[in-house]
């Protein structure tokens, strides 16, 4: 049985359609579904069963699994960088994904856990995934911190070579539907201009950059999953890596694309940072993706133009936008 935890999330759930598309559905899914909209997410898929994840770290814990589990991908968490409950992301995101891991180690499990670009704070010390530079990053937000406690602690008991944490940076997609102010900038761009007709972007905060050429490395979902199944295949490669294009394409970039995917010429506006967010705002992220090369991984990532075509054209212009 293979285990995927935030199953019914974004990642998650087209992790599950990239594993059903070559004929794996001997899989447990494991979430907290509440009254969220994530179920909506699953109904195309094919799976074994569905536990909520409170009952499957008890079972868990107490060795009680009924089942035996030959890999256990692990996504699920608490993703908003706004959540200030920080004793809830400590065991939510920090020592749940510890238990994963032990239960993982001593019973021999391939496990892949999700980290995030977040750890690397203000990106001062770059975006290099070189395992040397890890203890020096410092995460601007809880949510950040407390993904890169887990790579921390994978580092200090020597389990960064039995296990693969993944740093995504700005992944947008289909399926992130759920998740509100958390949606990716793809998602919110295309409702804005159906809306309105416009794009409003945030001006520069800097001299240096004009308006609207922040930049980030946006990298589609499906790319994503697609890296993910590859390293269930090849159980070797562990390690704590990044996962983005290797490529820094700015929020103009980004909003010319959906423009063009929606067949509507480019209308963008801009608007004063707000200074809560411009003290600490990221102007630059880019991921380091050397490590795809030692592998000789065979993951090509899409363009953002073509990921972004792709996600309007396929699911948000559609009448069923879910994978």
């Amino acid at each position: 049985m293979l285990v995927v935890t935030g199953g019914a999330g974004f990642i998650g759930s087209v992790l599950l359609w990239q594993l059903n598309m070559v004929g794996i559905d001997d899989i447990l899914v494991v979430d907290h579904l509440g009254t969220s909209e994530k179920w909506r997410n699953l109904v195309k898929r094919r799976y074994v069963d569905y536990l909520p994840r409170e009952r499957f770290r008890e079972l868990l814990l107490r060795d009680a699994l009924p089942f035996s589990v030959s890999a256990i991908v692990h996504l699920g968490a608490c993703s908003a960088t706004t959540q200030e409950n920080a004793d809830f992301l400590m065991d939510n995101n920090f020592h749940y994904s510890q238990d994963l891991c032990r239960y993982a180690v001593a019973h021999d499990i391939r496990m892949i856990v999700a980290s995030s670009a977040a750890t690397y704070g203000n990106g001062s010390l770059g975006f290099s995934d070189d395992q040397d530079l890890i203890g020096q990053l410092r995460p601007l937000n809880i949510y950040g911190y407390s993904k890169h406690l887990l790579d921390l602690w994978l580092l200090r008991e020597g389990l960064d070579n039995r296990i693969a944490s993944l740093k995504f940076f700005n992944v947008y997609g289909p399926n992130e539907y759920h998740k509100g102010a958390m949606s990716s900038v793809v998602f919110k761009a295309h409702a804005e201009i159906r809306r309105r007709g416009q794009l409003s972007l945030f001006a520069s905060n800097t001299k240096d950059l004009s308006d609207g050429e922040q930049k980030r490395d946006f990298v589609y979902v499906k790319d994503c999953t697609a890296l993910i199944a590859w390293l269930l295949e090849n159980p070797d490669i562990c390690g704590i890596h990044n996962v983005g294009t290797g490529q820094a394409r700015s929020f103009n970039d980004l909003g010319r694309a959906v423009f063009a995917a929606m067949g509507r010429e480019t209308n963008i506006v801009y608007q004063p940072m707000p200074d809560n967010l411009s003290a600490h705002y990221q102007n630059y992220t880019c991921a380091d993706m050397h490590w795809l090369k030692e592998y000789q991984c065979p993951i090509s990532f899409v363009s953002l133009e073509q990921g972004v075509r792709d996600y309007v054209t396929r699911y948000l212009e559609s009448a069923d936008p879910y994978v």
